[in-house]
């Protein structure tokens, strides 16, 4: 294992630490989560943790039922406890850029029934101002040309069809994905958010807005645990 993939496991077992004995758990979706839904299939096995989890993709749900996590649908989930999932950038508000993996629409939604929410990341997501990392938007594959037309009028850099016209991503929802080079000049994400909810065939962003309470980082010089001082975690 990699020194980068040590980092990554030291964080995502480090997230559980926010975990207690009968809690409902969003499960999210990366490679560095993945360390966390192993931490907790432990817990479970060796220490009689009671936990549910509802997985934000396919993905996420496979591993979980490999290694034996109950899990609970999306649409049967009601109110959760606590997300732990990845970012592919945050800033010093807690605000997040989410979606390289395509799930940001089951992420969102299971992030939202949370009463809080943990990020695991590596300290390369961290940023000033976010946009430097292409922004995910989720659109309806029957009408995604025009939303895509739509995307790119706001967009000063750009937009691209995730995997190309021949080969196109496809979401667990069977929707596209549209990622949009905005550069690291998103100063007003809840704004930028709303106005590309607007669009017609946007399904969902990938700019989480007051969700995050707290930020796992990993780094050459280890483990730190960033709390947002207004954030929902007590």
């Amino acid at each position: 294992m990699t020194n980068v993939e040590l980092l990554k496991e030291k964080a995502g077992i480090s997230a559980c630490s926010f975990i207690s004995d009968g809690m409902a758990l969003g499960l999210g979706t990366g490679s560095t989560v993945r360390y966390s839904i192993i931490e907790i299939a432990r817990m479970i096995k060796n220490e009689g943790f009671d936990l549910v989890g509802v997985p934000t993709s396919e993905e996420t749900r496979r591993l979980s039922e490999r290694l034996d996590i109950p899990i609970r649908d999306i649409n049967e989930s009601g109110k959760l406890d606590l997300t732990i999932d990845g970012a592919d950038e945050f800033d010093s508000n807690f605000d997040l850029i989410k979606g390289g993996g395509g799930a940001l629409t089951r992420e969102k939604i299971v992030a939202l029934q949370s009463n809080s929410m943990i990020v695991v990341a590596d300290e390369t997501k961290q940023v000033d101002t976010l946009g430097a990392y292409d922004l995910p938007v989720e659109v309806d594959s029957v009408i995604w040309q025009d939303s895509m037309d739509s995307l790119a009028s706001i967009c000063p850099g750009g937009v691209s069809l995730r995997g190309g016209i021949e080969d196109p991503f496809v979401t667990d929802n069977d929707g596209l994905i549209m990622d949009c080079s905005f550069g690291p000049s998103i100063t007003e994400p809840k704004a930028l958010e709303a106005e590309i909810q607007k669009i017609e065939g946007v399904v969902e962003v990938g700019l989480f807005v007051g969700i995050c309470d707290a930020v796992v980082v990993a780094s050459e010089g280890g483990v730190n645990t960033l709390v947002k001082p207004s954030g929902r975690l007590k």
